[in-house]
């Protein structure tokens, strides 16, 4: 059976210092000896959560993609996390998933953080990304889209569903009964003081799904003097909680199993139950 070895980096951040988080990240990524394939970085890890998109957003031919590409490469790693991003006059707090060979899939955030005016800074996305690696299929979030389950809700009976195969995107067939992805992953910078929320929310989205759920969250205060406990977390799909860590910056790798993944399903087909509904990626006249 396939297995999927998923390394996090829980980390502060630098208050809108590109080059001084690239820096910490490129050196920690080195600095794993043991097997990677797919590397999680925070939510904006290269500035912070912070609302200045016109001073920090770059384009996807900027420096930090740029960076993301060549630490991929020089690790044969897939590596992801969002970053802000400028598109077309428009600003996305964007998820990038950077392949080894340079090909990129990425996610816009679809659901902005009203409290904090994310709303008034970032263009909501309008579309999920599910990518495929090695057979697991990994549905990818950021951050506050952990509270409406609908958005991460498996289609069980969708027509047609988005695939990252390589850089394309492209829609295949689904038919009754097939699940949609057996991984989610949320990249988030989450305060400590919602924490509880935080860890419920991870822990009931991997048991309504039936999926392995991974959260990266951020440590440390922000600029906005905002503290973040981490939290980070890796859970099974039955909700238990495989790793937790708390306050300190943290690298962890863990290998997950699709055997117990299938035998999960197999032996509580949940998933047969559930309510068939169509996603609407945009709005309908």
């Amino acid at each position: 059976m396939s297995t999927l070895t998923i390394t996090t980096i829980q980390a502060d951040l630098a208050w809108e210092d590109k080059a001084a988080n690239l820096a910490r990240f490129e050196e920690k990524i080195y600095g794993v000896n043991e097997k990677m394939e797919v590397v999680v970085l925070p939510e904006m890890f290269s500035t912070g959560f912070s609302m200045k998109p016109r001073e920090l957003a770059e384009s996807m031919e900027g420096k930090t993609v740029g960076w993301m590409k060549k630490v991929a490469a020089g690790k044969k790693i897939i590596l992801t996390g969002s970053l802000i991003i400028e598109e077309d006059g428009h600003y996305y707090n964007r998820l990038v998933w950077m392949l080894p060979n340079g090909q990129y899939g990425y996610y816009d955030k679809r659901h902005r953080f009203a409290f904090a005016g994310e709303d008034k800074h970032f263009s909501q996305g309008n579309r999920r990304l599910i990518a495929s690696v090695k057979g697991w299929k990994i549905n990818l979030q950021v951050c506050y889209d952990l509270r409406f389950p609908v958005w991460a809700r498996q289609q069980m009976n969708s027509t047609h569903m988005p695939r990252l195969k390589g850089d394309q995107l492209v829609e295949e067939g689904n038919g009754q009964g097939v699940v949609e992805y057996d991984l989610m992953i949320n990249v988030a910078n989450w305060p400590e003081r919602r924490s509880h929320a935080w860890k419920t929310l991870l822990t009931a989205r991997a048991i309504e799904n039936q999926c392995y759920v991974v959260g990266l969250n951020r440590v440390g205060e922000d600029g906005n003097g905002i503290y973040h406990s981490g939290d980070s977390m890796v859970v099974d799909p039955m909700g238990e909680v495989l790793y937790q860590k708390s306050h300190e910056e943290h690298i962890h790798t863990i290998t997950l199993s699709r055997q117990q993944l299938d035998e999960t399903r197999t032996k509580l087909p949940f998933l047969q139950d559930a309510d068939a509904f169509i996603i609407q990626n945009e709005e309908q006249p």
